[in-house]
Parts: C-alpha cells; structure tokens; sequence
C-alpha cells in the first residue's frame, strides 16, 4: 500500500491529528493546519490561537514561500502606570528565569489569520473538517505526559496566576496545583471555538465577539492591544531565504526574523571546513562547530554584524546587507515554541514553527485560548520594557526549513528551544549533508551549544575528543543525559523515486513521527 505521507510533530495527538487529515486524502497543508489546531489542546504552553508562527511551504515543483503571521505590536504604547505587567520566575529545577505576564504583555496575535489565509491559498478540504480532530481532542481529552507535566511545573506562576487559568489548567486531584502526569486534560471551550471560527471565519476573532471581548478586557485591565491592531493584523508572504551547501537547495525563514539568517550565516563559515573529513563527534568537527557558534553570536540581534571579526572570504555580503537592513533593530521574542513537519505523496511541503512565548495568563473567556506575552520578552526591551517600536512585526528565532537535496529528496525541519532553535536546526542539517546520517540518525545524535562564553554538551560524545575540545573551550557544561534545552529538531523527509518516507521526531521535545 503506497503512503500518502509523514508527519513529525511535538506531541502524538498533534500527529494524529494531521494523519487523520492526511489518510482522508487531504494534502499537507490541510494536515499541517489540522495539527496546529490539535497542538493548542495537546501543548497548550508552547503555542495557542492567541500567538504567531511561520509556515514554509512548497508545492509539488513549485516554488516555496514563507507565511509570515508572527506577532505584531501594538499600533500605540499605554502609560506604563496605566499597564498590567508584572514578573514571575519560572522554576526549570536546576535554574530559574524570570518572564513578564499581564494584560499589558500581548501583542498582536497572528495565528488565526494564518490558518485562514493557508487553508485559502493551499488547503484542499473544508475548514469544518480540518478542526475536527482537535475539537474531539479538547472535549474528549488526553492523558497529560510526563514532558507536558514538567513543562507546567515550570509554567506554574502563570498558568496558576489567576481563577480563570486554576480553572482550566489546575488539577483535579490535587487543588493548588497544576495538572499533573495522567491526569486528564480537557479543553470545551476551545472546541466550542474553533468549530466557531471554521463556521465564521477569521473575523470573528478580529473583528467580532472574540475581538470585542479581547479589546474591553484590554482597556478596562491594563492592555495595550485595540481595534486597530486586531483589525489591521495581515499575513505577510515572504520569498523564503535560499542557500546552496553540499550540492543541496535550502529554503528557510528570511528577515525580518533572525533565525534562518543566523543559520545560513553559520553554514557560509562552515562551507570549507571539511567536516566529513573530519568524521563527526571528532575534537576538529566539534571545535569547528563551536566556533562557528562564537562567530554567529556576533551577527545575534543585540549586536552589530559588521563588527564580526569573522573572514570576509567566508560571509556572503547579501546575508550581511539583510541583516542589517531588515533585522537590526527589530524586536525579538525567543521562548516557548513547537514545531510540525508534513510531507505527503505529491512531494507538497509544509514546514511550521509557531509560538505563545510563555502565555500571558490572559484568557479569552470562554474560548480556551491564551493570549501571548510577547511584549514581556527582555530581548525587545534591551532599553527597559514598554519601549518597544510601535505596529512592527517581530522578529523571532523560529527556523522553519525545507531542504531539496542534491537527488531530489526532500525534507522538512524545524525546531522549538529559544535561542537554542538555530544550533539544533544547523546540526541537523549538517549531520544530513556532511556527515550522510539518515533523518533519524542526524536528529537523534548528540549536540553542543555556544552561548555567552559556555559551550554545553550534550551527553553522548566520545571522551578522548572531549578532552580536547576542553583545551580550547575551558568554560565548558556537559550534561549528564539529552535534554530539551538542545532544541526539539521534528523532520521528514520524502525520497520520491524510491516512494519511500522517512521521519524523526525529536524524542528530547516529546517528538513522535506518523507514516500514514
């Protein structure tokens, strides 16, 4: 029996979700978006309706494009004693961080516009039956795992912060805590809803009762969000950015977001590198890559590209020209993000990235859905918060990539992890293209990350070559086991002569892969 595709996604009922869509004949976007609107049930504090994300897509022979319905902030910035934002430290158990919730820490979301403007220019089937799996997932429920557990303990100030959220995300067996593992999660009003807007259509949450709701609760409670910005919210299409590396055609994520352009800058350093050569996990292929990492950090957001001291014979002048054109400047949101991967028998291609950041501790009633905290991101306040540039798209890490390679197969690829997102991504793609690994193999092995002077290893990698390594990298974390904190790389990949799918969802996020 021939396939009719594979999918790589964050959690199970997510994948189902989009092989449901995909065994009833539906193409991979229709599958995609299926899978996006059953992730806001089954990880509801790495994406909801209430956040932006990005969709790479490339029809059978066609060209890609990038749909870019990311956050937007707001057309006008409040009194910040008239705003409703406040702290709290989110507890990751061997360190801590502290995010920004409140009314006053939403912008702009962008989701539900891009679901609609997909499913109108790609989709194949009724928007009614695309909701339907994840309307049966929030009234019918799922048992919450181990990893999504975890994920709330750390979460907990926020999605506890107020009766609403206890509500809906507190446990049943254990009041003044948050669901626990094998406890039953459900979510009726979000199944109400989407089965709502699929009637509707967008504007019902734009311009509608959901968006009347959002903007009085905004004006009455210390919000910054109007009419104007829900109503002025447009998807924006995007020519993808290309690079060639290794005989292979890579599509991903362009400016104004910074994380495609971080990884193609990475890879023009690595080009000469000889890295198969090398052999992978040696001291040369892992110094190599970590000063790659180094140098990369230099084009980051919060820094100025030109003062890379990185050779002019390695950096391509238009990634640089790009950079400082449309990224610096831009503000940036790096936290809580899945990813879905889809490949269906025609060869269409569908790569999605989407984010809540961590969840404003907003509600919209009734609906299920959680507004993000976007604006409490420190990265876009890097001269003290509620000073961000008005009604301008945000820039983000998130990488969805698509690779055509030198024989034709095709893969998807994306990942969630903060900042982590780019150096999980490159690895991947790396362990495809230099090293030959299968798409299981190049997701599961073990990786490294360079960040303000620390180089943390993953567990797994040859200790002789370690000690090397350790010489030029002093400051050094290796960790015990995988861990999440390297990214969450979900891929597939479809080799059309052989007619044969492949897929890897990365276990340290929770990762499953569906051949249907």
């Amino acid at each position: 029996m021939t396939s009719k595709g594979a999918i790589a996604a964050g959690h199970p009922e997510t994948a189902r979700a989009a092989a449901a869509i995909l065994a009833e004949g539906g193409n991979a976007f229709d599958a995609v978006l299926a899978g996006l609107c059953a992730a806001c049930v089954a990880e509801p504090v790495l994406i909801s309706l209430g956040g932006g994300g990005f969709l790479l897509a490339r029809r059978a022979g066609g060209e890609a494009v990038l749909y870019d319905f990311f956050a937007q902030t707001p057309k006008v910035r409040r009194a910040e004693a008239e705003v409703d934002f406040f702290p709290i430290v989110a507890d990751f158990g061997t360190a801590q961080q502290e995010f920004h919730i409140g009314m006053g820490s939403i912008a702009a979301p962008g989701t539900v516009k891009g679901l609609f403007r997909v499913h109108r220019d790609l989709g194949s089937m009724p928007m009614a039956r695309i909701v339907e799996p994840a309307a049966a997932l929030a009234r019918d429920g799922f048992r919450v795992d181990r990893l999504l557990a975890y994920i709330f303990r750390i979460v907990g100030k926020i999605y506890g912060s107020n009766a609403a959220c206890r509500a809906v995300f507190g446990s049943r067996e254990h009041p003044g805590e948050l669901m626990g593992e094998g406890e039953v999660f459900t979510l009726p009003g979000f199944a109400d809803t989407v089965e709502a807007l699929a009637r509707e259509g967008e504007d019902l949450f734009y311009r509608g009762d959901i968006a009347r709701t959002v903007i009085e609760d905004c004006r009455t409670s210390g919000g910054t969000l109007t009419g104007a910005d829900l109503e002025g919210y447009e998807v924006a299409l995007r020519t993808p950015l290309e690079l060639a590396y290794g005989g292979a055609r890579l599509f991903t994520n362009p400016p104004p977001a910074s994380g495609g352009i971080l990884i193609a800058f990475a890879l023009e350093l690595l080009k000469e590198a000889d890295l198969a050569a090398a052999g992978f996990g040696s001291a040369a292929h892992l110094e190599r890559l970590a000063r790659s990492m180094a140098l990369t950090n230099k084009a980051r957001i919060e820094s100025r590209l030109h003062e890379s001291d990185a050779p002019e014979s390695l950096l391509d002048p238009a990634f640089l020209d790009a950079y400082r054109r449309q990224v610096l400047g831009r503000p940036a949101a790096r936290h809580g993000t899945t990813h879905i991967s889809v490949i269906d028998a025609d060869g269409n291609t569908a790569s999605l990235s989407v984010s809540n950041g961590e969840g404003s501790g907003y509600l919209i009633p009734g609906t299920g859905i959680m507004l993000n905290n976007l604006l409490g991101e420190d990265d876009i306040n890097p001269h003290g918060f509620h000073r961000w540039p008005v009604d301008q798209r945000m820039c983000s890490m998130m990488a969805p990539t698509v690779v055509v390679e030198a024989d034709g197969a095709t893969a998807a690829l994306g990942s969630g992890g903060s900042n982590r997102i780019r150096t999980a991504i490159l690895q991947v793609l790396l362990n495809l293209l230099e090293f030959g690994m299968s798409i299981e193999d190049a997701v599961a092995r073990p990786r490294i990350h360079f960040e303000n002077d620390l180089l943390s290893i993953e567990d797994g990698f040859d200790a002789d070559q370690l000690a090397a390594v350790l010489k030029t990298f002093p400051n050094t974390e290796v960790w015990e086991e995988k861990n999440l904190f390297f990214g969450g790389v979900h891929a597939v990949r479809f080799d059309a002569g052989a007619g044969r799918f492949d897929g890897a969802g990365d276990l340290r996020r929770g990762g499953v892969t569906l051949i249907v």
